[in-house]
């Protein structure tokens, strides 16, 4: 152990995914990458490392890849937790696509697994896995027999789940970059497919509209004005779209319903 009391994880140690060993003290960080990574108590003022430059870091990422910084970030322990920042060129990306940038403020981790990705070179991605010990020590259990958990389905009718799958299509299509259509495109769609019916863009928007309201009022972020702040653009639909995609509540097949081919 070196006087920061810092132990070393192997390269081979099972994934942090799977927590931390019992007994270990609350708030000992752990922080893994594929070439080892450390273990190490809490105490006001601490500093771990991260980057490129191996002589000069506690852990090691990205060593064969010039994007990455020589020393691209740290872990400090402050006011009682465990910070993260970014001190390299690229940003950190944390959980829910959040970047956490050199200009910004560090962000506190939370007690248990986090997964952080530093974008390298070719569109490599380069883990690191990060836990952060809670007060009982959080051993994970087998399941391997238990019933898997359903996602959180949101009920739809026959008319939201119709302008749903025209609105994001690109997405069930699993194009690349994919964006939710214009209003203007969704009514000229449905307009092809229900002929018989009026569709106007009032009457799509307001319908999009409710069911986002409906999901936010259910605990989905991302849905609202407040929340996303101006220029708000396509966002809202695209969370919107990226929920119901993820949950399973819109899937391919869905398509049919349009007319469309998977």
């Amino acid at each position: 152990m070196t006087a920061l009391d810092v132990r070393p994880l192997r390269t081979d140690h099972h994934s942090l995914a799977w927590g931390a060993p019992i007994g270990t003290t609350p708030g000992t960080l752990h922080v893994l990458a594929v070439t080892g990574g450390v273990l190490v108590g809490p105490k006001e003022g601490r500093v771990i490392h991260f980057g490129r430059n191996r002589p000069e870091v506690h852990v090691c990422i990205g060593e064969n890849d010039r994007k990455v910084s020589r020393q691209h970030g740290t872990f400090t322990h402050e006011a009682g937790h465990w910070w993260v920042r970014t001190t390299g060129r690229l940003p950190v990306r944390l959980p829910g696509h959040r970047l956490l940038s050199m200009r910004d403020e560090p962000i506190p981790l939370q007690v248990g697994y986090t997964p952080l990705f530093v974008r390298g070179s070719n569109g490599r991605e380069h883990l690191l896995e990060v836990h952060v010990q809670g007060a009982e020590g959080e051993p994970l259990t087998t399941n391997h027999r238990n019933e898997t958990d359903p996602p959180r389905m949101w009920p739809l009718s026959e008319t939201e789940r119709l302008i749903l799958v025209v609105l994001g299509q690109r997405y069930l299509l699993h194009d690349t970059y994919p964006a939710p259509l214009s209003w203007r495109q969704v009514v000229d769609c449905l307009r092809e497919i229900c002929p018989d019916q009026e569709w106007t863009i009032k009457t799509v928007e307001h319908t999009v509209s409710r069911l986002r309201a409906r999901m936010s009022r259910g605990g989905v972020a991302g849905l609202t004005r407040e929340e996303v702040g101006e220029p708000v653009g396509n966002t809202l639909n695209h969370n919107l779209i990226r929920e119901l995609t993820e949950s399973t509540t819109l899937v391919p097949p869905d398509l049919r319903l349009a007319g469309l081919e998977d």
